[in-house]
């Protein structure tokens, strides 16, 4: 089946929450012939909004709660937090613990509490009954909200598609809850963090700074910890990007004491292992492997003895090599294709930036005739043998450089930017119909004919 589909984290809806605009988008979306919402992360994030670092691998972003979501029946909520106990009792904890301690990182916490004291955190209960209750209520609302927004998009015949780091957050509940499933030292520090080395995107590498997991202890009750992470995001989406697919082949292990990435070595992790064991708990394998950056052969026979779709981005595609998997001549159908990510420049933006030589060759390349930047990558893009095109809304929209996501390696003004419904004119959904039937693309049409 071919589709199209649109790039939009939550957040960026007007209002920044999950509110009356995600059903006015979703209408959007059909008028458009748009049939996949991806989006990012949507746990809690750190102070940085970056949804790569959050502080749960299950709970949902309180920030995207609209005001006023009603009240929560008692019965309602002990079920829940009896169903979500797993997990949500330690984010709980771990959130009031965080506020308690003037919002330090958990490595910081009185000793009791860092070390996780049974009778430290007993009484601590106790004494916060009220926020702890606070806290399970507000993501039974999120929850809540989330399912109607997924129950939502089945009507609509959208498909969400959402995201899950290859990494944590050292300053998580999951690794201040599990300790032992990652490298960490006798005062509970990472012995080695996570990151990339130097690419297209950073001179000195990207230092993340999340700690590796500890492989052995993961593997002696196959994989439990990835398989109750898995089945959370599951239920959000109807589709799971693997962000930074290469580190379940080999992962950057980066000296805790190192300022930058340049000094890490590949460490092999066992993937093969762990996605056998994914397919035995979701047969279907609904993955989609984010296989950018320093992809080796080793990585690509991971993904394609699971059947898994890579990425495909084409602003990446016009560095003049013959292997490059981005170029036009490269793209193969069981992928997805991208005009660009959350962490490219929007279209236009990366457009503008170009000397006006390899402006020239790239439009050369590119279907001709359809409209200025950023519509000859879009045109691309839906023209693609790839199975699904998915399109930045900053690209639909053509915005500039000014409405980019996320520069990576830089913590300032990054994540904050949201859309107008201003933006976007009138004429623009048909517009994109027009587009997405004309590549085949129109899922609904197609779907009926048959």
């Amino acid at each position: 089946m071919r589709n199209a589909g649109v790039l939009l984290h939550p957040t960026a809806l007007p209002g920044g929450v999950l509110d009356q605009e995600v059903e006015r988008f979703f209408a959007w979306m059909v008028a458009a012939g748009l049939s996949v919402w991806q989006m990012l992360p949507l746990g809690p994030p750190h102070c940085d909004r970056s949804p790569y670092q959050a502080y749960s691998s299950h709970a949902l972003n309180p920030a995207l709660l609209p005001k006023g979501m009603g009240s929560v029946p008692a019965a309602q909520l002990e079920d829940f937090s009896e169903r979500e106990k797993w997990w949500l009792d330690d984010y709980a904890l771990f959130v009031a613990l965080r506020e308690v301690h003037g919002d330090q990182s958990w490595p910081n916490w009185a000793e009791p509490f860092r070390f996780r004291d049974p009778v430290a955190l007993d009484k601590f209960r106790r004494q916060h009954a009220e926020r702890l209750q606070h806290l399970h209520e507000e993501q039974l609302l999120l929850w809540r909200r989330w399912d109607e927004i997924h129950a939502a998009a089945r009507e609509y015949g959208i498909r969400l598609f959402g995201d899950v780091p290859i990494a944590v957050a050292y300053d998580s509940a999951d690794v201040w809850a599990a300790p032992e499933l990652f490298k960490l030292d006798a005062e509970l520090k990472p012995t080695v963090v996570a990151g990339v080395p130097p690419d297209y995107f950073s001179a000195t590498g990207q230092r993340w700074g999340n700690p590796h997991y500890d492989w052995e202890r993961m593997r002696a009750d196959d994989f439990a910890w990835w398989r109750a992470r898995m089945d959370s995001a599951l239920r959000q989406f109807d589709l799971v990007r693997i962000d930074h697919f290469r580190g379940l082949q080999a992962l950057w292990e980066i000296p805790a004491s190192e300022e930058t990435a340049i000094n890490g070595t590949w460490v092999e992790t066992p993937g093969r292992e762990l996605l056998e064991a994914l397919r035995r708990e979701f047969p279907e394998l609904p993955f989609v492997a984010e296989d950018l950056g320093i992809i080796t052969p080793e990585v690509v026979a991971l993904r394609e003895d699971f059947g898994l779709p890579g990425l495909s981005v084409l602003q990446f595609g016009f560095d003049g090599h013959a292997d490059n998997p981005h170029s036009l001549r490269n793209q193969v159908e069981n992928s997805v294709v991208y005009t660009g990510t959350h962490d490219n420049n929007t279209t236009v933006g990366w457009f503008a930036e170009l000397d006006p030589a390899l402006q020239e060759q790239v439009l050369a390349q590119m279907p001709q005739e359809v409209g200025p930047i950023p519509w000859p990558l879009i045109e691309a893009a839906l023209r693609s043998v790839a199975r699904l095109a998915v399109i930045p809304l900053q690209d639909w929209l053509g915005l500039d450089g000014r409405h980019r996501t996320n520069i990576p390696g830089t913590t300032e003004n990054n994540w904050s930017w949201r859309f107008s419904w201003d933006q976007v004119p009138v004429e623009l959904a048909g517009e994109i119909r027009r587009r997405v039937a004309a590549a085949e693309r129109l899922v609904d049409e197609r779907e009926q004919d048959e």
